[in-house]
């Protein structure tokens, strides 16, 4: 490694919101180190470096240009993703980027050609797909456990980002709002489960404007929102299950589920798709059936119930195990057809018409604790008070 050191060196640029939470999930790899970070506001690298015991660097290109750093993690606001990556890459850097890949499709095009150009491995988020529950879901389908897929319904309602963000101007500006959001969550999660989208239909609209920023420590007080900020999408997925999304940053109160998938014997009901761990039910048609839960088919991370998400960076060691020749989940590739599902929501609503994507991506592989070991460092010495550290039998729900 670049570094000196066997193990790969990990720079973080962008010391945003979600930062702690990568720095807390890397290290949970024994596999990773992280060298150094970076923001475009060096004060706030400088905190950082106090804050959680990493080398500040004074500048973004003098991070890109350090030998001690091997994978970039791009944490930057989705306006920036692509100027950033493509940085990282020209300066011999594999990559790993938050969702979405690009803040349009023209410029996730652009990043892709240019993974490729340099022959650095470019992967990006969500990899909540990888977690325990996602991977539960999955092979529950796979085993036939509802019989046939037929249909899927996914709602997202308000992350509530004006409460808890001191400045979430770049949420309701392009490259954010619901879709570009939390829709990545909620897709990927459903090309893991069935494969990709063939067709996208839906409907899109801005609600209220302006939004008012309620943060105590906040650095805006209202924001004018240029994006769509409610969207119904319809999904015909390539095997023929017809999917439902309702993604809104105008509903603050619901009592639908995150994620239910409907088959020909039954039903299957995931938690919610940004999190790593959560319990997956099923129920048979049959009319004196109750919601059952399934035995977790990984070791859960032992975020469950915490209430954070303390697990981000599992894509970041997927990219580093691809290297050694293990297949990669949260691709470049993978990325870039959800995206094009989410921009294809857009569109449809524009032209009042069903989109045929253009892209297609293989199906992840789903994981398995004997061959995927590093990405489950956890499964070694399970911690016996949190959920997924010992084995639950199925219960009623």
């Amino acid at each position: 490694m670049g570094n000196g050191s066997s193990k790969p060196g990990i720079g973080i640029v962008g010391c945003g919101n979600i930062f702690p939470y990568y720095v807390r999930g890397l290290r949970r790899f024994p596999q990773l180190q992280i060298v150094g970070v970076a923001d475009l506001d060096a004060s706030r690298a400088r905190h950082a470096e106090g804050a959680w015991d990493v080398r500040a660097f004074a500048t973004v290109r003098a991070l890109l240009e350090s030998a001690d750093v091997d994978v970039v993690v791009n944490l930057t606001p989705p306006i920036a993703h692509a100027s950033v990556t493509m940085a990282a890459l020209d300066a011999g850097k594999d990559v790993y980027v938050e969702k979405p890949l690009a803040a349009s499709l023209a410029e996730a095009t652009r990043v892709l050609r240019h993974a490729r150009t340099t022959g650095r491995r470019l992967g990006c988020a969500p990899d909540t797909f990888l977690g325990s529950a996602i991977q539960t879901a999955r092979a529950a389908v796979d085993a036939g456990a509802i019989g046939e897929p037929i249909g899927v319904a996914g709602f997202i309602p308000s992350t509530r980002v004006e409460e808890w963000h001191p400045d979430p101007t770049f949420f309701f500006r392009r490259g954010g709002g619901p879709v570009l959001d939390m829709g990545p969550y909620w897709i990927a999660a459903l090309v893991n489960c069935f494969g990709p989208v063939a067709e996208v239909s839906g409907a899109t609209r801005i609600g209220a404007t302006p939004r008012l920023v309620t943060h105590a420590e906040r650095l805006v007080d209202s924001i004018d929102v240029e994006v769509a900020t409610h969207a119904s999408a319809t999904l015909r997925f390539a095997n023929g299950v017809i999917g439902t999304l309702l993604m809104s940053f105008d509903i603050w109160h619901m009592d639908l589920p995150h994620v239910e998938i409907y088959g020909t014997t039954g039903a299957l009901r995931l938690p919610i798709p940004d999190h790593f761990d959560g319990a997956v039910r099923v129920r048979r048609n049959s009319g004196d059936a109750e919601w059952m839960e399934l035995d977790p088919v990984l070791p859960e991370s032992g975020e469950r119930g915490k209430g954070e998400q303390l697990l981000r960076g599992l894509g970041v060691a997927d990219l580093i195990q691809a290297n050694g020749g293990r297949p990669h989940r949260a691709s470049a590739d993978f990325a870039f057809h959800v995206l094009d599902v989410m921009t294809s929501v857009e569109i449809a609503s524009m032209e009042r018409a069903v989109i045929q994507l253009q892209s297609s991506c293989e199906r992840p592989t789903a994981l398995s604790l004997e061959a995927d070991a590093a990405l489950m460092p956890w499964a070694a010495q399970p911690d016996r008070d949190a959920p997924g550290g010992q084995q639950r039998g199925a219960r009623h729900r």
